[in-house]
């Protein structure tokens, strides 16, 4: 931008030389006029040089309403004009200056720099070829043509890039494209609306404000400022800003079609919203899915419907189906903190729990509650849990089970896994019974004591109780179950048979 400024000085230079008088027929009232004229340009030009450009400003308006025929003063008028960044009410005097006088090489230069300036690098060009027919040598004209070339180059591309949707590489070449057309909406209003496309809102926005406070009825402004609030998930803010870019043009394409997927995406989230608050589950699956299928440039609301979805086949106990439906939500948006907390309860519900403290960690790292604390700290218990050996599992028995189920439980599985029972049996056979047999008794011993067993449920290290299961017997847990009345022995039958005998 700086260069462009530069460039901007250099060729916006006001003229000094004096004006040639009108003619043999010139009175002296017009002799008087043209003098008091060259006087206003002449303050004008000195304001210039300090760079007041709003004091020579107004010098060369006087100087134009006392002479209105002087093309040099229409001239520098302009110049004035781009240094002040106004390119349209430049663009008109340098027009003016050359109906006046077709031959002024810096009247089309400048006339050449404010269409570039404001984007039309075509009309640019033209107007550079003509001062090149003027004066073939020009060195600015000659630069200005391929600056003008390489303008409408980028032109060409971005709009190649955008059809293919790659919108970092249309960002790129506005950006290029700027550095000559500072003053071109256009190019700030495509570079705005992918940089709404890229998620890059605060970016888009800005551009769009940029214009919007110099041109309040800007459509296609106001259109990139209801885009950006749509794609935040702004849904009512959106609309209204596509109204009022609707009412400024009405046949804009693009504001329409945004505006009718707002509408019937938000219609779609509340019905599903309204569905499943009154426990239709199944209603509410159906209109969220279709919600996902209207805009899937809508990150954040797809965000939020994939999340709902979630929750949805959570409550329809489709818990695989839930985790891929908050794991899509993630993916668009991996700040989404509902979505993991989502997810990580269907983890635990599944008993992924390394899953489920990752989700855990993820959610406590952004946001460091009690409660996310806390649900952490349960996973990790969980997860600690699901290590060691399934005691109720061994058992077979469910992990609510009463003392006596408990007792029932170790008295078939502790019979049926007796070494004495598989003497007969295979060297790996037996290795694997006794082993059976020993998880029998660890888990009857934990099972069967309160305090055991609670420490035991909560997750904690049963080492602290003086627990030492490598030290264990479990004949001698057997041999206490069993003694006494009802006491029972292992005889032969035959070969490899045996029969429990219970006094």
């Amino acid at each position: 931008m700086a260069a462009t400024a530069a460039a901007a000085a250099a060729e916006a230079e006001c003229d000094v030389v004096m004006a040639a008088p009108d003619g043999p027929g010139e009175t002296d009232s017009d002799e008087e006029a043209r003098r008091e004229a060259e006087a206003f340009k002449e303050q004008g030009n000195a304001y210039y040089a300090k760079k007041d450009y709003n004091e020579a400003y107004n010098y060369y308006t006087k100087a134009i309403d006392t002479c209105p025929n002087n093309a040099s003063y229409y001239g520098n008028r302009a110049a004035t004009l781009m240094m002040l960044g106004r390119f349209r009410e430049a663009l008109e005097d340098a027009q003016q200056s050359v109906r006046l006088d077709d031959s002024f090489v810096r009247g089309h230069l400048r006339e050449g720099k404010c269409h570039l300036s404001l984007g039309n690098a075509m009309a640019a060009s033209r107007c550079f070829q003509r001062v090149l027919e003027l004066d073939h040598k020009n060195t600015q004209a000659q630069q200005e043509l391929k600056n003008a070339t390489t303008v409408l180059e980028y032109e060409k591309i971005a709009e190649v890039d955008f059809e293919k949707r790659d919108f970092r590489k249309v960002v790129f070449c506005m950006d290029r494209a700027l550095e000559f057309a500072p003053a071109c909406h256009r190019f700030k209003i495509l570079k705005a609306e992918c940089l709404a496309l890229l998620g890059r809102y605060p970016e888009a926005q800005s551009v769009a404000s940029d214009i919007l406070r110099m041109d309040s009825t800007n459509a296609d402004a106001l259109y990139v400022r209801g885009l950006c609030l749509y794609y935040e998930d702004c849904i009512e803010k959106a609309v209204q800003f596509f109204v009022q870019a609707l009412r400024m043009a009405p046949d804009h394409e693009k504001a329409c079609l945004a505006c009718r997927n707002a509408k019937a995406l938000k219609a779609k989230k509340e019905d599903g919203n309204k569905a499943f608050k009154k426990g239709n589950y199944k209603l509410a699956y159906e209109l969220y899915t279709e919600a996902l299928g209207i805009d899937p440039n809508n990150i954040k609301t797809n965000a939020k419907l994939y999340c709902n979805r979630g929750t949805v086949n959570s409550k329809l106990r489709k818990l695989e189906e839930a985790i891929d439906d908050c794991t899509n939500a993630v993916k668009l948006d991996d700040t989404y903190v509902k979505a993991y907390l989502r997810r990580a309860q269907c983890y635990m519900d599944t008993e992924q729990y390394e899953d489920a403290v990752r989700d855990y960690e993820k959610v406590y790292q952004t946001e460091k509650t009690k409660e996310h604390k806390q649900l952490l700290k349960n996973a990790q218990v969980e997860l600690k849990k699901s290590k060691r050996k399934d005691y109720y599992k061994i058992l077979g028995v469910d992990k609510n089970a009463s003392e006596d189920e408990i007792k029932k439980a170790y008295r078939k599985r502790a019979l049926m896994h007796h070494p004495d029972r598989h003497s007969g049996a295979s060297a790996e056979v037996q290795k694997e019974e006794e082993k059976k047999f020993k998880e029998v008794g660890e888990a009857f011993t934990i099972l069967s004591d309160p305090k055991k067993k609670a420490r035991y449920d909560s997750g904690q290290d049963l080492e602290e109780d003086g627990l030492n299961m490598g030290e264990f017997d479990p004949n001698n847990i057997f041999k206490a179950f069993f003694s006494g009345p009802g006491g029972f022995s292992f005889e032969a039958s035959g070969p490899g048979n045996f029969f429990f005998q219970f006094g």
